[in-house]
């Protein structure tokens, strides 16, 4: 949300819109809410429909966007290049967080029901679980428990290494620390997307970035195991149009 509001342009959570479709008793949403009680991904034609639906509407045609949680495959990142061919992604930023931090984050987690505001049990809202944006309850997620963090960890590091990988090869990926308050983690993010476009003379319109996830501190739906050290990685994709 953070980096949506920096740069005016709409926060698109697949995560959130796949519980909106579980919520309202969609024919989508009852086929997403088997996998999601098993901590499994969304297959990745559930999930490509739903995103070109929501990258077809005006203000993400005119201001861009930013994508949370999504791709998180290499197909789904195979049918986003499609759903957005002529254009292409500029950017790949990946937050970079050590793997017990991770699961501390997720385990502390705790989300409105109405308008999917992130708080935490170190960060609770003002009102004892009570949205203090909307009024509606905040709850602890059901894919946020020990055994569904764990499940949702392992198949990143199977679903995830390779996507992390295809952007490598692009020359599109740029990490940074993702350790510290909401407030660095997106000073670093902005200062990413901002030192990219300062190098390419700036991106055309619209925009398109891969940064990572920037809602809050325990906010970190995405993450892969980096080879190299016991760290997770987290993205969203991120576009604008230049006059954002």
């Amino acid at each position: 949300m953070r980096l949506s509001h920096h740069y005016v342009i709409p926060h698109i959570s697949t995560g959130d819109m796949l519980r909106g479709e579980t919520k309202a008793g969609t024919e989508l949403g009852l086929e997403a809410q088997r996998y999601m009680d098993a901590g499994e991904l969304i297959p990745d034609e559930i999930v490509l429909k739903m995103v070109a639906q929501r990258l077809d509407q005006d203000d993400t045609r005119t201001r861009g966007f930013v994508l949370d949680g999504f791709p998180r495959t290499v197909p789904q990142a195979e049918g986003l290049e499609h759903l957005l061919s002529p254009a292409s992604l500029d950017l790949a930023v990946n937050i970079v967080v050590p793997t017990p931090l991770v699961l501390r984050r997720l385990a502390s987690r705790r989300v409105c029901e109405d308008c999917a505001a992130i708080y935490s049990t170190v960060s609770p809202p003002r009102v004892p679980w009570i949205c203090d944006a909307c009024g509606g309850e905040v709850i602890h997620r059901e894919d946020d428990t020990e055994a569904a963090i764990s499940r949702r960890l392992d198949l990143y590091d199977r679903e995830t290494q390779p996507l992390i990988a295809w952007y490598r090869r692009a020359n599109t990926l740029v990490s940074i620390s993702g350790v510290g308050s909401p407030e660095a983690v997106s000073d670093r993010l902005i200062g990413a997307v901002d030192d990219h476009r300062s190098a390419t003379g700036g991106f055309g319109a619209p925009l398109r970035a891969i940064a990572g996830d920037d809602d809050s501190d325990p906010e970190l739906d995405f993450h892969s195991a980096d080879p190299d050290d016991d760290t997770r990685l987290g993205h969203e994709l991120a576009q604008e149009s230049e006059t954002s």
